[in-house]
């Protein structure tokens, strides 16, 4: 019931404080404030209470059915992937409420049901395991999110929401598509209709339609090129909190979407596929990268770096191995807190320039040093620097790339350079050099000093302490059909061979592990007849494995 108790606090506190805005805007936000809180506390009491205690693949779960002549069921489960994406949420949440404290003004009571229904909806997504629940949620993501942009936003508001709107729908509509049509294979199969997620592995492991039909709806959510062009806009338009949303949650469900569902129940599917799919995410890491240096907006130009880091995300997930998951994962929080604060930083600039105009800025940390302190912070962190996050994901993302692709993962790191140019030259731009505003402009206030405390905290805790979240993610990704290397597994495959139905068992989890079936080309083989070495840096204790011989 906790699973229940997350979405139903938000959709309820959402109306509670549409309700306690006839009597102020200030009871409003409070109302909002305080069911965050509560969110937060509830996601703490999972971690203290349910996490350590956990038996089985799932943390928690309620299972019912809801349409039963239809093969749809009530069916939400978390394993440690849903629940560091849930924490992420309800960390972020409190501070969206907390960063729209002064830019909301008007309608301020319809703004936070609006926010809190997206944040429900999100919840939803990275809990619902049967279909027809999981498009439900995906859809209530849509709708408050639109009306957050269009609403809320500035100048071109309406054209970036009805461009958001489009394009998410349309997407959509092909997921909607391709679940129907899985759902139709399996009854052909077994002569009963269902829905869900677990009884629907292995229906169509091979179908390359039904597959696309769900990445083209994540890959436009992520999103990934060349289906990104939503993206600059939507940021640039959006309030505040709907940027921070919208870069730091409603991207990872597009990430979330291609680990839990891509993978597992496409398999042959997504190997054949990978190649061009880690194509997508370098031409992301470098277009994205090139563009975010060629713009004058702070906003636009952050939104661009998010298409740059999320291609390391695309990279990560078909290159089909726990390292570079793994990597995946950490990237997704790290991005969520890292970019999330430079377009909190972009809004405190508007603010109080009234411009995101990067050519009239400059010399800003002379005139607001703690707001110039946390801009470099912030670009540290998008750069990637040591120590920091965001340089824990990328480190693992192109080391498990190279295991796949070695050529698309030295591309990648291109990317990185690019980074480094445009986080710099966003300093120098706006912070450095002669001053250019007129004026004395306020520095960072106590409630926004809280907001970035939290954010500068969270990056430094996933730079210099990454292992307890590699280890609560590790179970679930390592449970995934489609993944082919094991964390501190010695793994041997020889030429032009396809991997055969094996089972091998590690002490890191206690379990048998499956090695499902992966054909590659055999003309091309990703590894050739390389022993491939995943480095142990998540749970110790583990042991070396081939396939044929078992432990060495």
């Amino acid at each position: 019931m906790i699973l229940v108790l997350l979405i139903v606090n938000l959709l309820i506190g959402g109306g509670l404080a549409w309700l306690a805005s006839r009597w102020s805007a200030s009871a409003a936000r409070w109302t909002a404030l305080v069911v965050t809180l509560f969110e937060l506390i509830f996601v703490l009491l999972i971690w203290l209470r349910l996490y350590p205690a956990k038996d089985g693949p799932w943390l928690a779960g309620t299972v019912a059915d809801w349409i039963p002549n239809f093969g749809v069921k009530f069916i939400l489960l978390m394993d440690g992937l849903g629940l560091l994406l849930i924490t992420l949420t309800a960390v972020l949440g409190v501070l969206a409420v907390l960063v729209s404290w002064r830019e909301i003004q008007e309608n301020v009571g319809f703004y936070y049901l609006n926010l809190l229904f997206v944040l429900a909806g999100i919840i939803g997504v990275f809990v619902a395991l049967d279909l027809v629940l999981f498009y439900f949620f995906w859809e209530l993501m849509l709708i408050p999110m639109f009306l957050l942009i269009a609403n809320w936003g500035h100048e071109h508001r309406k054209a970036a929401a009805i461009k958001f709107f489009l394009f998410t729908q349309l997407s959509s509509l092909l997921m909607l598509v391709a679940i129907i049509g899985l759902a139709l294979v399996h009854f052909q199969q077994t002569g009963a209709i269902t829905f869900d997620y677990r009884a629907l592995l292995g229906t169509a492991p091979g179908s390359l339609w039904l597959m696309l039909g769900f990445f083209i709806a994540f890959a436009v959510k992520l999103p990934a090129f060349p289906v990104h062009t939503w993206l600059p806009d939507a940021h640039t338009e959006a309030p505040t909190a709907g940027s921070l949303i919208l870069a730091g949650l409603l991207l990872k469900t597009g990430a979330y979407g291609l680990i839990r569902f891509i993978l597992p129940l496409f398999p042959d599917a997504s190997a054949a596929f990978a190649p061009i799919a880690m194509t997508l995410g370098v031409i992301g890491i470098i277009y994205g990268a090139i563009l975010a240096f060629a713009q004058t907006d702070f906003k636009r130009m952050v939104a661009y770096t998010s298409v740059s880091h999320l291609g390391f995300v695309l990279l990560a997930v078909f290159a089909m191995n726990l390292l570079a998951l793994q990597g995946a994962v950490v990237q997704m929080i790290a991005h969520g807190f890292s970019t999330g604060a430079l377009f909190v930083l972009a809004g405190i600039l508007q603010e109080r320039l009234h411009t995101r105009d990067l050519r009239r800025m400059g010399g800003l940390w002379t005139v607001m040093p703690r707001m110039g302190a946390m801009a470099l912070f912030f670009a540290m962190a998008s750069l990637g620097l040591p120590g920091l996050g965001n340089f824990v994901a990328e480190f693992l993302i192109l080391l498990g790339a190279y295991r796949t692709n070695i050529p698309l993962a030295i591309l990648a790191t291109i990317g990185l350079v690019f980074a480094t140019i445009y986080s710099l030259w966003l300093l120098q731009r706006a912070f450095f050099g002669p001053v250019a505003i007129e004026g004395s402009h306020p520095d960072l206030r106590p409630r926004e000093t809280l907001v970035f405390a939290v954010m500068v905290a969270a990056l430094l805790w996933l730079g210099l302490f990454p292992q307890p979240v590699l280890n609560a993610v590790a179970p679930a990704l390592t449970r995934l059909p489609g993944i082919s290397l094991h964390g501190g597994a010695y793994v041997h495959r020889e030429p032009r061979e396809k991997w055969g139905q094996q089972r091998i068992s590690t002490d890191t989890f206690n379990e048998s592990i499956s090695v499902q079936r992966i054909a590659f080309p055999s003309d091309q083989p990703l590894w050739g007849d390389r022993k491939l070495v995943a480095v142990p840096i998540f749970p110790a204790g583990s042991h070396e494995y081939d396939l044929q011989g078992g432990a060495r």
